[in-house]
Order: C-alpha cells, then sequence, then structure tokens
C-alpha cells in the first residue's frame, strides 16, 4: 500500500476570530503553529513527508523518519506542522530560523542539525488510515479518529489542541504568541479535506503574504540592494508586480546583492537583463529600471493593507520562505476586506 500524499488544504487570512454560530455545523478552533506544513505518509514500511509545495521534505528530518514508525500503531497519511523549539526546559518557544536552516542541500549537515535541532511534528488532520481515505469524511469525524489514533503518542510526535469556544480561540490569540506560534486557525467541522482549496481561516497578529522575488533596484548610492521588487500570481498564473521591500542596512545590501545573483537573468553576453518598473505621479524622472530575477525565490512579508492589485505602502520584510514554491504566492491568500457604509462611519 502507497499513498498518494494530496495538496495541502490551505487557510484565508481574517483579521478577527471567527464566530462559530455564524458556520453551520460549527467550527473547531486550533493554535496556528508557525513552521513548515508537512503530510507525512506512513505505508507500513518507509516514511514519506510532502509539503505545501512540490519539493518533498523527507530527506531533511531523518529524525522524524526514524522516529514515526516506532510511534504510529497502523499505516497512515498525517496533515501537520514541522516545527523546531529551543530554549531552556520551562522557556522554550518556537524557532522559525532553526527550522529554516534545516532545508540544507549537504546530507552531513542535515544529519548533523537533526542531533542539534531535533523537529517534532504537531498533527492535526487524519487523511488515511490502512487501506481507507478519509478525505471525504467531514473534519469532526477525522479528528475523532486522528485522537483515537494517536492517543499516548509520544514526542516528537503530538497532537494539536483545539476548543469550540470562541472566548478560548481569542484568549490563544493573545497567549499563544509568547510560545512563538503565530495565530489560530479556525476549521468548519462538517466540511470535507479539500487538497489546494482556502476553505479554513486563519487568523494572524499581523497581516502577512508570501510574495516572489521578481529583481531589484540598485540603491541611490550606486552600490548594494535599495529595494527587492515583489509579485504576485493571479488566478491565470500571470506575475504582477504588487510592491517593494527597502530599508535595508548598509551591510545588508551588499550581501543581497550576492546571495540573489544566482537568480539574476542574463543576455546572451552574459550582462543582467533589466526591466522597466511602473511610472506614476510621483516617479517623475526618476530611473525606475530593476534588474531581473528569476520568480523563484519567496518571501513573507508584513503589510497594512490592498490598493487595486498592489500594496498601498512599502512593505516590510518577514523571513525567506524556502519552503514555499513561487506558484503559490497568489492573490487569494489576502485578506480581504468587508465592505462598510461610508455615511456609517460619518453618523
Amino acid at each position: 500500500m502507497r499513498y498518494e500524499i494530496p495538496a495541502p488544504m490551505l487557510a484565508k487570512a481574517a483579521a478577527a476570530v471567527p464566530d462559530p454560530a455564524k458556520t453551520t455545523g460549527g467550527m473547531l478552533f486550533e493554535p496556528k503553529w508557525d513552521g513548515f506544513r508537512g503530510l507525512i505518509a506512513w505505508d507500513g514500511d518507509a516514511v514519506e513527508i510532502g509539503s505545501r509545495g512540490a519539493k518533498p521534505l523527507t530527506r531533511y528530518f531523518p529524525e522524524l523518519v526514524e522516529a514515526l514508525p516506532q510511534i504510529l500503531p497502523e499505516p497512515c497519511l498525517l496533515d501537520g506542522e514541522i516545527v523546531v523549539a529551543t530554549g531552556e526546559p520551562g522557556s522554550q518557544r518556537l524557532d522559525w530560523e532553526a527550522l529554516s536552516q534545516r532545508i540544507h542541500p549537504a546530507a552531513s549537515r542535515v544529519a548533523l542539525l537533526s542531533e542539534q535541532t531535533p523537529a517534532m511534528f504537531i498533527a492535526f488532520d487524519l487523511l488515511a488510515l490502512g487501506e481507507e481515505m478519509l478525505l471525504a469524511e467531514p473534519f469532526h469525524q477525522r479528528r475523532a479518529r486522528l485522537e483515537e489514533l494517536l492517543e499516548g503518542a509520544q514526542h516528537p510526535l503530538h497532537l494539536t489542541r483545539t476548543t469550540t469556544d470562541h472566548t478560548v480561540a481569542k484568549q490563544w490569540l493573545e497567549e499563544f504568541e509568547g510560545a512563538g506560534l503565530d495565530g489560530v486557525v479556525a476549521k468548519p467541522l462538517d466540511q470535507p479535506y479539500a487538497p489546494g482549496k482556502r476553505t479554513l481561516i486563519k487568523v494572524k497578529h499581523a497581516r502577512t503574504a508570501d510574495v516572489v522575488a521578481l529583481g531589484y533596484r540598485i540603491h541611490k548610492s550606486g552600490s548594494g540592494v535599495g529595494s527587492l521588487l515583489v509579485g504576485l500570481y493571479d488566478g491565470d498564473g500571470n506575475l504582477h508586480q504588487v510592491g517593494g521591500v527597502a530599508a535595508w542596512s548598509d551591510r545588508r545590501r551588499q550581501e543581497l546583492v550576492d546571495e540573489l545573483a544566482p537568480l539574476v537573468e542574463r543576455d546572451e553576453s552574459g550582462d543582467a537583463v533589466k526591466g522597466e518598473g511602473e511610472r506614476s505621479r510621483f516617479t517623475g524622472a526618476k530611473d525606475v529600471s530593476f534588474v531581473r530575477l528569476r520568480p523563484e525565490r519567496v518571501l513573507e512579508v508584513r503589510y497594512d493593507q490592498l490598493e487595486g492589485a498592489r500594496f498601498r505602502h512599502t512593505v516590510q520584510f518577514e523571513r525567506w520562505r524556502p519552503d514555499r514554491e513561487a506558484r503559490s504566492c497568489t492573490y487569494d491568500q489576502l485578506d480581504t476586506v468587508a465592505g462598510y457604509d461610508l455615511a456609517d462611519v460619518l453618523a
């Protein structure tokens, strides 16, 4: 028996914890773990770890590959999050930097890090058990089966905690940030598993988006990266420039030139290909050209508002996302603000 790993079910951002009474069948709330999304398939013989994108994660987490067959009572397909915790006992928190370093091409480095910063897997859904596929089952049934399967499970496998209490979920949103978690996820209890669909709701402490690095402008000093241009894909697969990231230190500007060099598009003579940036009434005669990058590297940014198809202001760099595929950076991940009558504001 070999499981076919589906695309994971996704979430759309919301500004506040939703009211479960407004969803047919109610909702279950979970902490939002800050790690790599992972779908773990154990067929009774071998463990395979699929990711949110097309990149398998199996080779990067040998400690999970070794441990999980000893813990799981029978073959299954789990959905969850791979995380790394650091710190002294009693004051540990999730460590994104330590986790991101686990994606390394050298097998010797992977082996060393698996001992120095071992990962754990937080399970939150069950997609198959034995030969029975469960994707069509409502979430409340999958969750019940998951709890039964993982009863008594030991580290590094953990079952995420849950609540149906709206007040508790809002409390989690505030309190769990201190442990490195970044929000709350709300899941409709009556829905089947929908691979690749944004049918869940995530509430984070700030609006963030995963975007593609598509080019950079040279700093006004003539040296280093002045701003990094970022883009999103629309529903037809077209990549659009949506804004820029700036405010780098002098040292970081120079480092970015070297880091981004392998992604620079070059012509037949080996020269960097330039793109012409968009002009506005604020640019005047300013040079808006930029060095084109192959759209392969993903970063997470913080933003305040979307105006039309672009971020309204310069966005802030949050972190690189080596676990994400560029094509997954689409507009539908963004928070859509509900309409509101101006007259009600003025009244």
